[in-house]
């Protein structure tokens, strides 16, 4: 129930279902909440003071004059017209909606007191039916539980409002050779501007000068800095690190990674779930519930001869029995796990899809990209003769220095990667699946395959048997004409996949592999991961098949593609989950998406599942069970025995549950769903 929406003509934040009031948003609602309880607060403390029914609880005497008699009713009215108007007026809007819910029984409680309260006043209602005080300290408790909840829902709103903090306040626009300092907002495709080390990237774009380690985490939840370098695009809100950069900016404003990262977090908050309509329908039956028992408590003890009693219990009753935290049992839980995850690089898209991650037993991973890194790597260099693997490998990066074939960038890119000191080369030339040749130090170095063996009547390598029986891609280095060394060359297996293999399987879930590959690659990679299953030489629009046919074994499958391919696959399975996507935000088939390409993120995304749901469960038992089990006492079944709960206590005690939901709620904010720590806490 949205028990703040009727204060003022609003715009509903999807985030929370509440109401975003006008310039502040739920920082200005909370001061409106701060001001008005405070207000009412100092009006309320001579109502008190000056009521003699709280004078002879307390063991004082009421001078008895005119104005005495005059200032708990006058001012009484005040606290009721303005400090009861949320709830008034949002009674009514209840009542215009027929969405009947805790603002009407809120409104009930209070129009009761106040009515009672002034008909004692005037002489119309008996003395005793003067509630005076009792009705400002349930409106004052009340407007303290309000603003406390409200404090909650700010701190998640602007949790979630501050992924636009991560521009910088101004870029430095590069024209005609000098810096303009312009606003984002300012800038258009097209447009170079100058990132200094320290500072924040103002626009997604490319890099086209400069070479800086840029720290993502914001954007993908990874902690380690990630190189980038000319031709290498970046992400608005990233932060160079160590050295400056020139970026032409390719998307601005609404088509930003990080705004589209915004509305994927409001869109999965606003959305609807099973537990959401489940808390809708218990807030909807409790509402029947309490004016129910109302009407019962108000007839019984007027049938047992106390009007008085009647009253208090009646408003007692309606007060207690407000299902305000069982409405936020689960919008609050939603609103921070969302949050969270989208600061560890964890897009919701779909919540029922996040909700159905805790209930997986089988995940499904794709093998390229997913598991591998998705390009092939050096990952063996085998010598003969008196030449290290080193200068092997060095020699093969000077033929293949001027080659874009993708072997050979994997060959340069090795060597690059050890810090070896690769001689230039000359004369370079290349002849299709045979290989390349190149003068280096006055020597013919080829690098080739099997065509370049046969040209030379020489044999493999004897470890290349070993190789190719793993899949991998075995490629001979010749100098002079005679075979020096051969490298292995295979799409690298992730360091981190086995640790997301051993984590999936200590949380009890099967892991299966699914490949293009041929089956000896594929055993391979799952002998080396401890992967359960193998599905080998599948091609991408069958990788669906192989997931209904999981599914038809009885298990419930997560799917971990990259979201290009694999798009039937995301859509056939239980949970659909996009990994890699890094700026691509957009994934329709995915129900959630990883930023990071790290695969132990899967666990991040079945903690926050299941974190999310007990916390759920958690609120739902105390909002629901404390309605029920309350609403008796209010009501006065143990007055027979001397216990009668006062009128004031009952709105504390409501207020109360508002609390607990919402700070047991917050709890969630100590969950780090960052990969390495997800994967750390499950072992």
């Amino acid at each position: 129930m949205d028990d703040h929406q009727h204060l003022a003509p609003t715009q509903a934040d999807p985030a929370t279902g509440h109401g975003d009031h006008g310039p502040g948003g739920h920082d200005g609602h909370l001061g409106q909440f701060r001001r008005l309880f405070w207000t009412m607060l100092a009006l309320a403390v001579p109502v008190v003071a000056l009521s003699p029914m709280f004078a002879a609880l307390v063991g004082y005497d009421v001078p008895i004059s005119g104005w005495t008699t005059w200032v708990p009713p006058v001012l009484g009215t005040v606290i009721f017209l303005v400090g009861g108007r949320p709830f008034l007026s949002g009674a009514v809007s209840e009542l215009r909606t027929r969405t009947p819910g805790m603002m009407l029984l809120i409104g009930l409680a209070i129009t009761v007191a106040f009515a009672a309260s002034l008909g004692a006043t005037v002489g119309i209602l008996p003395h005793h039916l003067d509630f005076w005080w009792e009705l400002v300290l349930l409106i004052v408790i009340m407007l303290l539980g309000h603003w406390i909840e409200m404090r909650s829902l700010a701190r998640t709103s602007s949790a979630l409002d501050s992924l636009a903090a991560l521009l910088p306040d101004e870029a430095e626009r590069v024209e005609d050779g000098a810096t303009v300092r312009v606003s984002p907002a300012d800038l258009r495709e097209g447009d170079v501007v100058l990132v200094r080390p320290g500072g924040s990237v103002p626009a997604d774009g490319r890099v086209v000068d400069g070479s800086a380690s840029m720290d993502e985490s914001m954007v993908t939840g990874e902690s380690r800095a990630v190189r980038r370098s000319a031709g290498d695009t970046v992400v608005a809100g990233t932060v160079a690190t160590d050295s400056g950069l020139r970026v032409e900016v390719t998307a601005t404003g609404e088509d930003t990674t990080l705004a589209g990262i915004r509305r994927l977090v409001a869109e999965a908050q606003s959305s609807s779930s099973r537990a959401q309509r489940l808390a809708d329908r218990a807030a909807g039956w409790l509402f029947w519930y309490a004016l129910g028992a109302g009407l019962l408590t108000a007839l019984v003890w007027l049938l047992l001869g106390e009007p008085g009693q009647a009253v208090v219990r009646t408003v007692t009753v309606l007060v207690i029995a407000c299902p305000h935290a069982l409405g936020l049992a689960i919008p609050l839980v939603v609103s921070i796990a969302t949050e969270r995850a989208a600061r560890g690089g964890v897009l919701v898209k779909d919540r029922l899809a996040l909700e159905r991650m805790r209930l997986v037993d089988a995940v499904l991973l794709d093998k390229t990209g997913t598991l591998t890194r998705g390009e092939p790597t050096v990952t063996g260099v085998e010598t003969v003769g008196a030449r290290g693997a080193a200068e092997v490998l060095a020699l093969a990066a000077a033929a293949e220095s001027d080659s874009e074939h993708p072997l050979a960038r994997a060959i340069v890119g090795a060597a690059r990667a050890q810090d070896l000191v690769v001689p230039p080369a000359v004369d370079f030339a290349s002849s299709p699946a045979v290989g390349v040749t190149a003068t280096v130090q006055g020597s013919q170095v080829r690098v080739g395959g099997p065509h370049l063996l046969a040209e030379h009547e020489l044999d493999e390598l004897p470890v290349a048997a070993e190789w190719h029986g793993e899949g991998a891609t075995v490629l001979h280095v010749l100098v002079g004409g005679e075979a020096v060394g051969a490298l292995r060359v295979a799409d690298e297996i992730r360091p981190e996949s086995r640790e997301a293999v051993d984590a999936l399987h200590a949380l009890g879930m099967q892991v299966v592999m699914v490949t293009g590959d041929a089956q000896a690659v594929a055993d391979s990679v799952a002998r080396q991961l401890g992967i359960d299953r193998v599905f080998a030489g599948v091609r991408p629009e069958d990788k669906s098949a192989t997931v209904a046919g999981l599914q038809r074994e009885g298990l419930r499958v997560a799917f971990v593609g990259d979201g290009v391919n694999d798009a039937p696959a995301l859509a056939q399975a239980d949970v659909g989950i996009a990994i890699g996507a890094g700026t691509d935000v957009a994934i329709a088939s995915a129900g959630v998406i990883l930023a990071s390409s790290d695969p132990r993120s899967v666990l991040s995304v079945v903690e926050l599942s299941r974190a999310s749901y007990a916390k759920m469960r958690q609120n739902l038992w105390w909002a629901a069970g404390y309605n029920l089990a309350a609403v008796p006492l209010a009501a006065g079944v143990l007055a027979p025995v001397g216990f009668v709960l006062p009128m004031s206590v009952g709105a504390l005690l409501m207020s109360a549950s508002t609390v607990v939901v919402a700070l047991n709620a917050q709890l969630l904010r100590r969950l780090d769903l960052r990969p390495e720590v997800s994967a750390r806490r499950v072992a």
